[in-house]
């Protein structure tokens, strides 16, 4: 292994790994502790957490498996550095249904089929919740810009779609604003 300099003293790069003293809330739950500076907020919930909801797919932005709400926005975990959700609320798939209840996304899915092999559908769901606290009213249009980074290799966007669109109709009947 290459030993690196630092001031004059020999330093081993592995041992030159920094820390971040992180404290968020994740689902409700407030979490503290040290992580490394280099942890996505995926690896956190995954590895430390044990969320396994969020999937690891293609580390790099473009597939959307990796989508949670970091304050009520939709990120990718995978590039998304666990620092950076310090003081922040996370909210991931499992963190969306409230006492027992699925979340109205949730029920939707399941009655429209929007999930084929499922791999995506947590990805395709939280950033559906984002959508609908941005636009609780989205049209088909707005629905497939919304979720155009967010990819289904199945091919069940038609499903998907529905849902989204089904579940924001059943919000705005319980919240009487249609």
């Amino acid at each position: 292994m290459r030993r690196g300099s630092v001031d004059g003293m020999n330093v081993d790069p592995m041992e030159a790994q920094s820390t971040f003293s992180l404290s968020l809330n994740v689902n409700g739950k407030f979490w503290s502790g040290e992580v490394p500076i280099e942890e996505t907020l995926l690896e956190f919930l995954r590895n430390r957490l044990r969320l396994t909801g969020t999937k690891r797919s293609c580390e790099s932005e473009v597939c959307g498996a990796c989508t949670v709400l970091v304050d009520n926005r939709a990120v990718s975990s995978c590039s998304y550095l666990a620092f950076e959700a310090n003081d922040k609320t996370v909210l991931t798939i499992e963190g969306i249904a409230q006492d027992g209840q699925l979340d109205p996304l949730q029920e939707a899915f399941i009655r429209n089929i929007g999930a084929q092999c499922g791999y995506c559908t947590p990805g395709q769901i939280m950033a559906a919740k984002a959508l609908l606290m941005e636009n609780p009213n989205p049209t088909r249009d707005e629905v497939a810009e919304w979720l155009s980074g967010n990819i289904c290799r199945c091919g069940a966007y038609p499903a998907i779609a529905a849902s989204i669109l089904e579940a924001a109709r059943e919000m705005q009947r319980k919240t009487g604003s249609l």
